[in-house]
């Protein structure tokens, strides 16, 4: 097998948080191209048509370009480039006809260190592989949800092409250029056979591959579906709970529609911070209602707020612990104010 190994986060050479926050510039902005997806997977809430019928502000449908060109254009007037401009948030990036040009745009405007998304690969084809690539995505994370066509139609609820959707990510591997591929996979709800079937499959057409535990990643969604692993975190390590989120630090996520959320994995859209159409990102990024949150979380209060008290990211998915950090944190961010 040629990819290695590897969670999709790097684990082992990240930032100490503590030693540059509060930042004046992202490390990471989350712009996402459709809030839709063509998949009903069990454990996503995007997947569920009714849930978001009556969900307030799902704008359920894609990201009109010329809002994206905003985007890009106030991105660029941070002091410098964010670390990472992930085109993805609540639906599959690749609905949106015009994600090639997104891509290409950002790259031109020279906004983002590294742009990447993630995807169910299932829209990928050799026109639309090669498209992406020459835009200059540096990174593409495929998320696959079963081995085979019955494990998509029982999880995913779609059918689909199997053998057809993994050519199309060999044809992707092999004209790849300078693009990670990057291909995980849920492994709580298949056996040790299908994580080798999982491996033979793609692990010579991807750079790094995981194998994943379920986590209740989305705040107030019911896992009524499948069942979070209560052992192990996302990662495969042991499930240890953070009071500080430390998202709100360095990120800031922004909604198909224009509107700012606090966390990009508000799907709920009850974390609004802002609007696009109305402010810049840099005035979203150093205004009143993030200062806020990032004040509450310093404090130690995160349980009293009746959204993120709940949040299944703080105990599966928290690679960063700043807890013990908090009170000089909040010196610095109040010296900022």
């Amino acid at each position: 097998m040629k990819a290695q190994i590897k969670p999709r986060i790097d684990l082992e050479n990240r930032t100490r948080l503590e030693e540059v926050i509060p930042l004046r510039t992202p490390f990471v902005i989350f712009v996402d191209p459709a809030d839709t997806c063509n998949f009903k997977c069990k454990f996503c809430p995007t997947g569920d048509r009714d849930l978001m019928e009556k969900t307030p502000g799902r704008n359920f449908g894609i990201m009109d370009f010329n809002l994206y060109k905003k985007i890009i254009n106030d991105i660029c007037e941070f002091e410098e480039p964010v670390k990472v401009l992930r085109l993805y948030k609540d639906g599959e990036p690749l609905l949106n006809p015009h994600f090639a040009d997104m891509v290409k745009y950002a790259k031109d405007k020279g906004c983002a260190q590294k742009i990447d998304t993630t995807t169910n690969a299932s829209l990928l084809n050799p026109k639309k592989n090669l498209e992406i690539i020459d835009a200059g995505l540096d990174r593409i994370n495929i998320s696959i949800e079963g081995i085979n066509k019955e494990h998509y139609e029982s999880f995913s609820m779609v059918p689909i092409n199997f053998k057809k959707m993994v050519d199309n990510i060999h044809h992707f591997y092999k004209n790849k250029g300078e693009c990670e591929v990057y291909i995980k996979i849920n492994g709580d709800i298949s056996s040790a056979e299908e994580h080798n079937k999982f491996y033979e499959i793609f692990g010579n057409i991807a750079d790094k591959i995981f194998i994943e535990h379920i986590a209740p990643c989305w705040p107030e969604f019911e896992f009524k579906k499948v069942e979070v692993n209560r052992k192990f975190n996302l990662f495969g390590e042991k499930i240890k709970e953070v009071m500080v989120c430390p998202y709100v630090f360095y990120s800031i996520a922004v909604n198909s529609d224009g509107t700012a959320s606090l966390c990009f994995l508000d799907w709920s859209r009850k974390l609004i911070i802002g609007d696009i159409k109305k402010n810049t990102i840099r005035e979203i990024w150093n205004g009143r209602k993030l200062f806020k949150y990032r004040k509450m979380f310093l404090m130690k209060k995160r349980k009293d707020h009746p959204i993120c008290g709940k949040c299944g990211q703080l105990t599966h998915c928290q690679p960063d612990d700043i807890d013990k950090y908090s009170d000089k944190i909040l010196i610095n961010l109040n010296s900022m104010e």
